[in-house]
């Protein structure tokens, strides 16, 4: 099966009081369209870092990220912006809604970046995700688990043939974590889209296709 995602020998290090402090040294994977892929390692082990390098948000100081035939690590600012508006979509644990729009605005925000909104997907979204009856309220009038399905219709209204998920159910207490945790899984999979997703948590690792486990900068399956 032809890989949407090889990462190749990915390194990067950050500035210290002592010099460089490395966070990635070889880092490698591989992810299939239309599969499902945990992301573990200890705290600090570096699964963000690299989340963001694949999504174009920070540049790896060597190493090939291909995505669907691009290479990430060529393009400039504009291009990797360009790339997570066409192809990429992140979930992050923080949710990060715009407080100055209703939930309906919010979840078509990034399709609209993309000059792609679809009213009909849009609202298909919502009432799978239970939104509907939320549509007009704003992201402090929800609770967590609602403002993190809101984050999940948000990137899939763009449909996106990478989602990126960083701890995604991460602020959610067990029964919303499990619910919210299914519908991503259900929508992902009826896009056809690759979901890679960073997790401490062994029941979210568990419901992916596979896993890979970061240590000591390099991934181990």
């Amino acid at each position: 099966m032809t890989a949407l995602l090889a990462v190749r020998d990915i390194h990067k290090a950050f500035p210290g009081p002592d010099g460089p402090i490395p966070v990635l040294r070889g880092a490698s994977l591989d992810l299939a369209s239309g599969r499902t892929l945990a992301l573990t390692g200890e705290s600090g082990s570096g699964k963000s870092t690299l989340l963001h390098l694949i999504g174009g948000l920070d540049r790896p100081d060597s190493g090939s990220i291909l995505l669907d035939g691009t290479e990430v690590t060529s393009l400039d600012d504009r291009g990797r912006a360009r790339l997570r508006r066409e192809s990429v979509g992140v979930v992050f644990q923080q949710f990060n809604l715009v407080p100055s729009l209703d939930v309906a605005a919010n979840i078509a925000f990034q399709a609209r970046l993309k000059g792609a909104s679809d009213p009909s997907w849009e609202a298909h979204l919502a009432d799978r995700l239970g939104l509907a009856p939320q549509l007009r309220k704003y992201p402090e009038e929800l609770s967590g688990g609602q403002q993190q399905r809101v984050a999940i219709a948000r990137t899939l209204a763009a449909r996106p043939r990478l989602v990126l998920a960083d701890e995604p159910t991460g602020n959610l207490d067990e029964s919303s974590s499990e619910a919210v945790l299914a519908l991503m899984l259900a929508l992902v999979a009826e896009t056809g889209a690759a979901l890679l997703c960073v997790t401490h948590s062994e029941r979210v690792a568990e419901r992916m296709d596979a896993r890979v486990h970061l240590r000591l900068g390099r991934v181990a399956p």
